[in-house]
Order: structure tokens, then sequence, then C-alpha cells
């Protein structure tokens, strides 16, 4: 029975969730029961599809990635697929009525990373942002609404500000990995070699207004994403605040984490915050 392939497909989206983000699959046990699997669902295809352009050093990845961008086109049409996270994906691209064109600017994004090193102006970097973080936000918000038009369209540009601020936060924290291992410099205009505290403000400063956007659009989800999209938020928030205190040279020779019992604070504070409404 297909069903019980299925499962199997859902429950190795909710492993690899799991096993690659504590704090990803963390703020997704947040969410209501009904829409969870589907995040995990997503979360499983974004995740290999990023792991291919940057952990499998030692094997050709162009022929990885384009065996995974052919599976996933099978997948999508034949709504089946071997590989189980594509497989459970497929599953919730069609549930949602996921826009194709989100998933297609997911997928160049990624395929830049096999071989672009530097964003070098302000469009290459936004339009990178777009197709590596605010079309995952996208497709999210797709579960979140369950598949409303008009409530989408409403929160469309709010999701997106959100998904970017997740992705400057990660930019910001992994500058070592990025620069060192991958040789890659996302930021545009910035020295890394001699990160300095304008440049590092600068960033911050964008980051926050595009946090500022995105708690707006939380407040306005529906019950069962809020806390959860909410909780992601506090996470992110607390990360960039210990990179706001850190040092510029700190961060670009250290990557900065937010500690395991200091995530449990977040999430009772966040809880009293939510039950209050003070959000």
């Amino acid at each position: 029975m297909k069903a019980l392939f299925d499962t199997v497909s859902y429950n190795c989206s909710k492993i690899v969730t799991k096993t690659y983000s504590t704090s990803f699959s963390f703020a997704t046990k947040m969410l209501a029961t009904s829409i969870r699997m589907d995040i995990y669902n997503i979360y499983g295809f974004v995740r290999f599809a990023d792991e291919i352009v940057d952990s499998f050093h030692g094997y050709d990845k162009e022929t990885l990635f384009n065996r995974f961008s052919e599976d996933l086109e099978h997948a999508l049409n034949h709504k089946i697929s071997l590989n189980p996270i594509l497989n459970a994906f497929q599953h919730t691209f069609h549930t949602y009525n996921i826009d194709k064109n989100l998933v297609d600017s997911f997928m160049k994004s990624m395929r830049l990373d096999l071989h672009k090193n530097a964003y070098l102006s302000e469009d290459e970097y936004k339009s990178y942002i777009y197709g590596s973080a605010d079309v995952v936000g996208l497709m999210c918000l797709k579960v979140f609404v369950k598949g409303n038009d008009e409530k989408y369209k409403e929160l469309k540009d709010t999701a997106m500000s959100l998904g970017s601020a997740f992705q400057k936060v990660n930019f910001l924290r992994d500058l070592k990995a990025d620069f060192d291992e991958l040789n890659r410099s996302y930021f545009p205009n910035v020295d890394l070699n001699n990160l300095d505290e304008n440049s590092k403000q600068h960033i911050i400063d964008d980051i926050e207004q595009d946090f500022e956007k995105g708690l707006s659009g939380i407040k306005k989800l529906p019950i069962e994403a809020k806390f959860g999209v909410f909780m992601a938020y506090r996470y992110y928030k607390q990360l960039l605040k210990k990179l706001k205190k850190t040092p510029a040279l700190q961060i670009r020779h250290a990557r900065i984490r937010v500690s395991n019992p200091k995530k449990v604070e977040l999430l009772m504070r966040g809880y009293v915050k939510y039950q209050l409404n003070l959000m």
C-alpha cells in the first residue's frame, strides 16, 4: 500500500528536521499537529538540496544536484518518488497548491551555490535571499493559512521579510564557515577579511527592519501556526542579540550559538507573552 510508504516518507522528513536543526525542530513542535508534518516535509526538501551544495565535498555536487532536480520534477509531475523526502514534499506541494515558481526560485538559488562565490550588488544579494529563504517562508505560509489565497496575499510580504531576517542572521552567524570553508561571501560591499563594527551594525540594522515587519505578520497568523512561528522569531532575535553584543572580529572567527538552557527560557517567556497577547 502506498499509504504505508507515504508514512515512511513523512517520518523521514521529520527525522531530517530533528537531526539537522534542533532549533527549527523545536519551533515546529509548537505548531498544531494538523500542519506540523507538512512543515517537516518542506524542511526535508530544502535541507537535502542545501546539503548537496554545502556538504558533499569530494563528490560531483553538480551531477548530484542535477539528479536531485530531475527527481524533484518527476515527483511533482507524477505525485510519487522513490526518494522518500521528495515523496513527502510532493504531497504537501499538491495538498496546498504551492506555486511551482517558488520551488523553481529556491532551486535556482541553491544552484548558484555550486559556482558563485560572491554577491557584489544589492540586487544579486536580494535575489539570492528571495530564492533561498523568502520562498521557503512562502511555502510554509501556504500551509499555515491552509491554502487560503486571500490570507496568503495579506501575509505574503511579512512572511518574506521574516524569511529574509532568518537568512541574514544565518549569514552573519556562519561567516567563518561560509568564507573559510566554502569560499562564499553573501554580504555585498563588505570586506570579510576586515569586518568592522560599522559594517556589522549596518547588517544588523537591516535585519532588525525585517524582523519588525515580520512580527506584524506573525500577529495575524492563524492560531495553528502563530505560536510556533513566534518561537522561531524569538530564537532568531536572541541569536541576533548575541551577535550584536559580539565584536565583529569574533563573529568572523567563531560561530555564535544560543544554548539549550536559553532556548528553554525563551520557550517559557515566549509562552507567557503569547498567552498574554504581548507579542
